[in-house]
């Protein structure tokens, strides 16, 4: 048998957070240049050309160190929230400046916050015969789920104005 639910929870949580000794956030280190690096390999899988990876892979982590912080503050759909505006909003501001696609970044970026290992263990759960952790588990995974779409789509109702007015601010753009 597993951990119970709530055990489980409170693992997760400390181990992003890292609150599981005197360096709190050190582990957060190693976790955003993975981010980076998971969100670059996936943009070289996505066929993002080559000159955007890094956009790519700074949006992924910045969305991934904002979930963390967060996620020592709020619930995991809450974190996800947040992390998916700052990763949208990045992702606005990227195509603007680039002059490309916000796909480009948006899809890339998001990767680090899609919840596949809950819907792994979900079904992990199920095959098992533990229901009552596939449900909590699940339920988590589609909070999850419903936080990044609702931050896509809060971000994507700011006008695009925003964002030309924002990079003539702080970029030179011919």
């Amino acid at each position: 048998s597993g951990m119970a639910a709530e055990d489980a929870h409170s693992y997760r949580r400390g181990i992003f957070t890292g609150r599981m000794g005197d360096g709190r956030y050190i582990v957060m280190i190693p976790q955003v240049c993975a981010a980076m690096m998971g969100t670059i390999a996936f943009s070289l899988l996505f066929g993002v050309p080559r000159k955007y990876y890094i956009w790519c892979g700074l949006i992924g982590g910045a969305g991934w160190a904002v979930y963390v912080l967060a996620s020592g503050y709020v619930s995991g759909a809450g974190a996800s929230f947040a992390a998916t505006v700052v990763v949208i909003f990045l992702s606005r501001a990227a195509a603007v400046v680039n002059r490309c696609p916000v796909t480009i970044f948006l899809i890339s970026g998001i990767f680090p916050l899609v919840p596949g290992a809950g819907i792994y263990w979900t079904v992990y759960y199920l095959v098992t015969e533990q229901l009552g952790l596939a449900v909590y588990t699940g339920y988590e995974a589609v909070k999850a789920a419903v936080a990044i779409v609702l931050g896509i789509v809060f971000v994507f109702e700011l006008p695009q104005g925003v964002f030309r007015w924002m990079a003539k601010a702080f970029v030179k753009i011919p």
